[in-house]
């Protein structure tokens, strides 16, 4: 385990906050599950059934004897789950929809989450990425004064941590979608103790070129600070600009940002998934994520490659929004 995530540890343990894992009968998911309970990282909750799940875990050599175990189809709250759906879902689903609709796991255990009998969900070994993320929106649904959810990758060489956003979830953010972004990257700085001095990129420096695009920078900036008059934010910037100290001083010498940023929102997902993939290959940054953000409680998106390791990691980092809220 790295550094961070011995850290990041230290600020959960025994805070007893409670994560779903809707994919219980996955070997992953089991052995991650079995160590975090006995290490007091937080109490699992693994939803299936209880003797498959107890079998499987046998067949895998995890111990998750102190992990809750769930069963959608004798949950004793179920029917009052039918009702709270529904509802949730303002005529969009009705009870007979619900009932078959909950039987779905990822659906089951994001409503554990919206009823306060878990604190955060973590999903997706075994799932598509929309398939976690659509209960989610249509359940959970975004923070007050948020739109839409955006998913961050706190990148890591030895003590240098950076946040990029929006490296996953909106391809094509507009001016007010940035500037949500960028508030709420700041928020997630926060969380990682990186205090945020926030970069809006572009391929323009401060009015250098002209162009649709980097004019959606520079209105998202007038509107993040309109959201979040404290944060530290400024832009639009070029990459070099935002990070080195020499290059700031040349080309934008007024600048709040001095080539000290830490926080970079990239214009669109294209440039920030290309920006995260060139520090961690060319950089050797490890990237931790993607982390979403936005919601009104955690949940968060496994790979499907994903292994024991990141399962156990990103249920720390998923425990410790939901310590931050």
């Amino acid at each position: 385990m790295s550094n961070l995530f011995e850290q990041l540890k230290g600020k959960v343990c025994g805070k007893n906050k409670r994560i779903v894992f809707p994919e219980g009968l996955d070997e992953r998911i089991l052995a991650a599950a079995g160590r975090l309970s006995k290490e007091n990282v937080v109490q699992p909750i693994l939803i299936g059934d209880k003797e498959e799940i107890a079998k499987k875990a046998e067949q895998a050599g995890a111990d998750v004897s102190q992990c809750d175990i769930v069963d959608p189809n004798g949950y004793e709250r179920f029917e009052e789950m039918v009702r709270q759906f529904v509802e949730r879902r303002k005529g969009k689903a009705t009870e007979e929809d619900a009932r078959k609709i909950l039987l779905d796991e990822n659906y089951f255990g994001t409503m554990l989450v919206y009823m306060g009998e878990a604190d955060g969900l973590v999903s997706g070994a075994a799932h598509s990425t929309a398939d976690t993320v659509r209960p989610a929106l249509q359940i959970i649904k975004t923070k007050e004064g948020v739109k839409k959810t955006s998913g961050v990758f706190i990148m890591v060489r030895g003590e240098e941590k950076y946040v990029f956003a929006d490296c996953a979830i909106n391809i094509a953010p507009d001016a007010n979608d940035l500037a949500e972004i960028a508030v709420e990257s700041g928020v997630t700085a926060e969380l990682f103790d990186i205090d945020p001095r926030v970069a809006m990129l572009s391929f323009s420096t401060k009015g250098s070129a002209k162009s649709p695009e980097t004019e959606k920078v520079a209105e998202a900036l007038q509107l993040a600070k309109e959201k979040n008059p404290q944060l530290v934010i400024d832009g639009e910037f070029q990459f070099d600009a935002a990070i080195v100290p020499s290059v700031a001083k040349k080309k934008a010498p007024d600048a709040v940002i001095q080539g000290d940023a830490n926080v970079f929102i990239f214009p669109s997902l294209e440039a920030g998934n290309i920006g995260y993939k060139i520090a961690q290959r060319l950089g050797n940054f490890e990237a931790v994520g993607p982390i979403l953000q936005g919601l009104n409680k955690p949940v968060n998106d496994l790979s499907r490659g994903c292994s024991a390791e990141d399962v156990y990691n990103l249920a720390i980092i998923t425990a410790l929004q939901a310590v931050g809220k």
